[in-house]
């Protein structure tokens, strides 16, 4: 009994965390055809923004982690006008210089990632001759669940909720709302959507401020169950990573998806091995997706679907 509780609930925190790191990353590259690799960082800034409107600010933790969610916003809002879009450096280069000295990240896979990996190393040895090499914890609220001998955290168990409703609303916002039209006409044909009057340069930049406002709530809600170091994010980053490419290019079944495959895996796994042998074989499933389901689960039904359709 107790052994099924204790892998019942790390199911529900391995998800919780899988869908939450992996959303805003998902996000970004499904409609920009960029690949963060800074989005670690993005969740270390949520992190540390909450801890320090909590303890250093004083505010209540909720209010903090809004504080936190706003702080990741604006920052990747700044992010994408500078380095994603170039907006900002081509603005002072056509006044200066007369021409155009940057060209946009969208749909240049290795470029994104070269621009963001350099982004990464900045935001972490920033933070660290800033901040130091620690913050002080929050400390998880909300205590224990207890049955019988079994405990397991609280506010844990929440996440998993919070990580349902994080899927809902983003399913609400693509398929539901005037934001959410204009990014899907961008992603099936970016031109063609531009001709009809879509602003695809402010879809990208809504993109971008939505994902990295996800990366933030990420931070937030983590922040009182990590240590806070600098370089916490590249937990979340891998995890993240291994969800895309296993879910595919459907922005939430694909998330839905891996984090359901991807938590039973590692909950199994860890459970009988440990957290390190629980990692690797995440690491596994995606090699392995990789070669036999290159486009991931969604990628091989929307194939399937195709195949249906012609043969009929």
């Amino acid at each position: 009994m107790v052994n099924g509780l204790n892998l019942l609930f790390q199911f529900l925190d391995s998800f919780a965390f899988i869908v939450l790191a992996a959303a805003g990353l998902a996000i970004i590259f499904g409609i920009m055809g960029v690949i963060n690799l800074a989005h670690g960082e993005f969740i270390m800034v949520g992190a540390y923004a909450t801890t320090l409107a909590n303890i250093r600010g004083g505010l209540p933790l909720p209010v903090a982690m809004l504080v936190g969610v706003a702080v990741t916003a604006v920052f990747g809002l700044v992010v994408e006008r500078v380095v994603i879009s170039g907006t900002v450096p081509n603005a002072l280069s056509q006044r200066f210089l007369g021409r155009k000295v940057i060209e946009p990240l969208y749909d240049r896979l290795a470029d994104s990632m070269v621009a963001t990996w350099g982004l990464s190393l900045i935001m972490v040895q920033g933070v660290r001759i800033v901040l130091g090499n620690s913050l002080d914890q929050i400390g998880t609220p909300l205590g224990n669940i207890a049955y019988s001998g079994f405990s397991y955290s609280t506010y844990r168990v929440l996440l998993s909720v919070v990580a349902l409703g994080v899927l809902a609303l983003t399913y609400y916002v693509f398929t539901r709302t005037e934001y959410g039209m204009r990014a899907r006409a961008t992603i099936q044909d970016e031109d063609t959507a531009r001709a009809l009057g879509v602003d695809t340069e402010r879809t990208y930049m809504t993109t971008f401020a939505i994902g990295s406002g996800l990366a933030g709530l990420t931070g937030a809600l983590y922040a009182p169950t990590i240590t806070m170091v600098p370089g916490l994010g590249s937990s979340f980053l891998v995890e993240a990573f291994v969800a895309v490419v296993v879910g595919g290019p459907s922005v939430v079944l694909g998330t839905t998806l891996a984090g359901g495959l991807l938590g039973a895996i590692n909950a199994a796994v860890t459970n009988l091995f440990g957290t390190f042998f629980g990692r690797i074989a995440l690491l596994v499933t995606a090699i392995v997706m990789i070669r036999f389901l290159p486009d991931g689960i969604t990628g091989f039904v929307e194939t399937v679907r195709e195949r249906r359709q012609e043969g009929a």
